[in-house]
């Protein structure tokens, strides 16, 4: 006969139990975001600006925000802003390092409407310009901002 150790029936439950655990975490963690653009920009909620009252991101924020006149933040590289933008814009790169030194120096008193490729670097652009006390409106892709009426260069 072999030795049995008997602690091995009191982990069993209780590695059973940080499997179980793990899983939960990890399906709600994967619950919480998904991708549906082809550069990896992910889906995003309307939940910021639905819970300030304000329209859902994307062509509804960016009607909204062309009616209400508000500055236009465009927040995709160079590059991307190169290849057309809307009319007017000033580029603040959300990827370069100085991106919250560049939000920082906007003037607190003007309200903006931020946009990119397909809404989700505006949608953390304005995450992060909300936390400091602009006014923003998420207007989610340039195509949005197009539909919205917003002539571009």
């Amino acid at each position: 006969m072999g030795y049995a150790d008997p602690m091995s029936t009191h982990r069993r439950p209780w590695v059973t139990f940080s499997l179980i655990a793990v899983v939960a975490v990890a399906a709600l963690l994967s619950s919480c975001g998904s991708s549906d653009s082809s550069d990896g920009e992910a889906a995003t909620s309307s939940a910021p600006d639905a819970a300030a009252g304000a329209p859902a991101p994307g062509q509804e924020a960016a009607t909204a925000a062309k009616a209400d006149g508000r500055t236009v933040i465009d927040v995709r590289t160079p590059e991307e802003f190169a290849q057309g933008h809307v009319d007017g814009a000033t580029l603040v790169n959300f990827q370069d390092p100085g991106f919250a030194d560049a939000i920082a120096a906007l003037d607190a008193t003007d309200t903006y409407v931020v946009y990119c490729r397909s809404g989700n670097r505006s949608a953390q652009a304005a995450t992060q310009m909300r936390a400091i006390g602009l006014d923003v409106t998420d207007g989610g892709g340039l195509p949005d901002m197009v539909a919205a009426g917003w002539p571009t260069a």
